[in-house]
C-alpha cells in the first residue's frame, strides 16, 4: 500500500509539486487508517492511495441514478459513455471509457477504502492493471490559501454490513449530516402521467388520496413552461400559487418538481440570461439533452445566479409547498467555465446550501445528484436509477430506468439510510392497471422498501386501485419502522437476504431474487 506515492506508515507527508504544495497525516485509529490534511496551489488530479487490485469489489457510482453493486473485475467490459449524458454517469468520463471506476468509495471482502468527503474535489477510485488506485480530481482550481484534503479513510471489518454502515456513520459525522426523519406517505404524479399529466387528473388524485393516508402531494415534471421556467405554468394549468393553495386546502403538504441548475436552451430564463450558463471556450457547454432540447447548467459561482436561485425557491416556500423534489442535479457539478474560479464540487454546494437557506423547514429531496457532496444539506435522498411500471430484466445496468435496477440500488446502498439522510427508493406503483408489472414483483418492490425503512411515495392514477393495491399497501405500512441488515450484500447475483427487527409488525426475514423476480418473508 502507498500513500502519494510512498509506503503507507503512520505519520506525517508532505508533497511539493509544481504548482501546488500538500501536507497530510496519516494515523490508525480503532477502525483502520484516517489520512487528513491541507493543500493550496493550483490543483488537478492527485493520486492520494494505491494498493493490489481485489478481484471483486463493490463499486459505488457518484450520482443517484448510477449502479452501487459488487463487480468481478475479471469478467468486467467497459462501456461507451452517451456524449449527451457523459456527465450523469461520471465526472470524469474520458476515464470511464476505458478503465472501471468507482466513486467516493470502493469496498472488498472484509475491507473499505472511501473518502469521507467532497467539498472541493471529487473523489474516485480506478482500477489500473493491477493496482486499485484513489484519486482527488480538483478540476486545475486554484486555492491562495490551504483547504482541507478531502479525509480518506480505509477501514476494516469482519462484517461486510458493518463495513458500509461504518463509513456511513464516518461520513455522516464529517459533514454533519442533518436531516427530517419523521416518516410520512407521499403521492407523485410522474410514474403514472409523465409528461402527459392535466389538472383534472390532479384534483380527482386530491380527492381520492385520502384513503391511503396520503400526507404530502407532490407535482411532478410536466406542469412547466420550460426547464428553468419555473414560475409559469403551461397554459392548461392555474398559476403555479393556485396550485399550492388547492392542495393546501384538500389538507396536503404541496410539493414541488424542479430541475433547478439546469436551463433550456428555449426557455426564457437562458434568453434573458445567456450569460448565467457554465461555458467550453466561452460558449454555454451542453450539460445534456432532454425534452427533445439542449440543456445548460447554471453557474452557480455568479451572485445574480444564487440570488434568483434563492428567490425562486423563496417564492415557493411562501407559496405553501413545503416539499421540494429538486432533479437533475448533477448539472450543477459539472466541469467547465465559471465566474468565480472555484471547483464543480464548490459550486454544486453552493446552490445546493442557497435552496436550502431559501426554504428553510421544507424537505428537501434530491435526485440525479452527487451523493457525498450533498450530505447535511438535503432531507431524502434517490439512491436508483428511475423504476418504471416494467421490471426491465433485459435492460443495461447503466442506470436507465427500470424496476429491477431501481430496487437492487434499494438494497445496496441501504447502509446509507437514516445515517446521511432518509433514502427515497422511488415510487411504489401499486396498480394492477396499465403496468407490465405483476402482483408480485409489486410485492417485491414494496415490501423490500418497507423492511429497510425506506421514504414511501406512491405513483398512480389511484382509481385504478383494487383489493391487491391496498393489500400491498397496507402490508407495507406494517413492515415500516424498523432496524435493517442485508446479509449478503456482496453477492454478486441480485439475491439478497434481508432481516428487519422492531418493524411497526415485529421482526422479519426477507429474501428476494431480482433475477427470478421472487421472494419469501418469513416473521423471526
Amino acid at each position: 500500500m502507498e500513500i502519494f506515492g510512498r509506503r503507507l506508515v503512520e505519520g506525517e507527508y508532505s508533497v511539493e509539486a509544481k504548482d501546488f504544495s500538500l501536507k497530510a497525516e496519516l494515523r490508525k485509529t480503532d477502525f483502520g487508517w484516517v489520512l487528513d490534511g491541507r493543500l493550496k496551489g493550483k490543483v488537478g488530479r492527485i493520486e492520494v492511495f494505491r494498493t493490489k487490485a481485489p478481484k471483486r469489489a463493490f463499486l459505488n457510482n457518484w450520482q443517484s441514478w448510477g449502479p452501487c453493486r459488487m463487480v468481478d473485475l475479471e469478467q468486467f467490459q467497459v462501456i461507451t459513455v452517451d456524449r449527451d449524458w457523459r456527465y450523469a454517469v461520471s465526472l470524469v468520463p474520458e476515464l470511464l471509457e476505458r478503465t472501471l471506476l468507482s466513486d467516493y468509495f470502493v469496498a472488498e471482502e472484509g475491507k473499505l477504502y472511501g473518502f469521507l468527503a467532497s467539498r472541493f474535489a471529487h473523489p474516485f477510485f480506478a482500477f489500473e492493471g493491477q493496482d486499485l488506485v484513489a484519486y482527488l480530481e480538483y478540476f486545475d482550481t486554484f486555492f491562495e490559501e490551504y483547504v482541507p484534503l478531502e479525509t480518506f479513510v480505509l477501514i476494516e471489518n469482519s462484517d461486510n454490513y458493518g463495513l458500509l454502515t461504518r463509513y456511513a456513520e464516518l461520513v455522516a459525522k464529517h459533514n454533519e449530516a442533518r436531516f427530517k426523519e419523521d416518516r410520512f406517505v407521499g403521492w407523485c404524479s410522474w410514474y403514472q402521467y409523465f409528461l402527459d399529466l392535466t389538472w383534472p387528473e390532479i384534483l380527482k388524485n386530491l380527492e381520492l388520496a385520502r384513503k391511503c393516508s396520503v400526507r404530502v402531494f407532490q407535482i411532478d415534471d410536466g406542469y412547466e413552461a420550460d426547464i428553468g421556467d419555473w414560475l409559469d405554468t403551461k397554459e392548461s394549468f392555474p398559476r403555479i400559487d393556485e396550485i399550492a393553495k388547492t392542495i393546501l386546502e384538500k389538507g396536503f403538504e404541496p410539493g414541488i418538481w424542479t430541475a433547478p441548475f439546469s436551463v433550456s436552451e428555449t426557455s426564457k430564463l437562458f434568453q434573458q440570461h445567456p450569460d448565467w450558463v457554465v461555458k467550453e471556450n466561452g460558449a454555454p457547454k451542453l450539460a445534456y439533452r432532454n425534452w427533445n432540447r439542449k440543456i445548460y447548467a447554471l453557474d452557480l459561482s455568479r451572485e445574480d445566479v444564487k440570488k434568483w436561485l434563492f428567490d425562486l425557491f423563496s417564492s415557493l416556500r411562501q407559496m405553501g409547498f413545503s416539499y421540494f423534489k429538486i432533479d437533475f442535479l448533477f448539472a450543477g457539478a459539472m466541469p467547465g467555465e465559471r465566474f468565480r474560479s472555484i471547483s464543480p464540487i464548490e459550486a454544486f454546494r453552493e446552490g445546493l446550501r442557497v435552496i436550502r437557506s431559501a426554504v428553510k423547514d421544507a424537505f428537501v429531496l434530491g435526485c440525479g445528484s452527487p451523493l457525498i457532496p450533498a450530505v447535511g444539506l438535503v432531507d431524502g435522498m434517490r439512491i436508483g436509477p428511475d423504476t418504471a411500471p416494467y421490471w426491465g430484466e433485459d435492460l443495461p445496468d447503466h442506470g436507465v430506468p427500470a424496476a429491477k435496477w431501481a430496487l437492487r440500488n434499494t438494497i445496496t446502498r441501504s447502509f446509507m439510510n437514516r445515517r446521511l439522510w432518509q433514502n427515497d427508493p422511488d415510487c411504489l406503483l401499486l396498480r394492477p392497471q396499465k403496468t407490465e408489472l405483476s402482483e408480485t414483483q409489486r410485492e417485491i418492490y414494496a415490501y423490500t422498501c418497507a423492511l429497510l425503512d425506506n421514504m414511501i411515495i406512491l405513483s398512480d392514477d389511484l382509481s385504478l386501485y383494487d383489493d391487491s393495491s391496498d393489500r400491498i399497501f397496507q402490508q407495507t405500512l406494517r413492515l415500516l419502522g424498523g432496524r435493517a441488515k442485508v446479509l449478503n450484500i456482496f453477492n454478486d447475483e441480485p439475491s439478497y437476504v434481508i432481516e428487519a427487527l422492531g418493524t411497526n409488525s415485529g421482526d422479519f426475514k426477507l429474501e428476494v431474487d431480482l433475477s427470478n423476480k421472487a421472494f419469501t418473508l418469513k416473521g423471526l
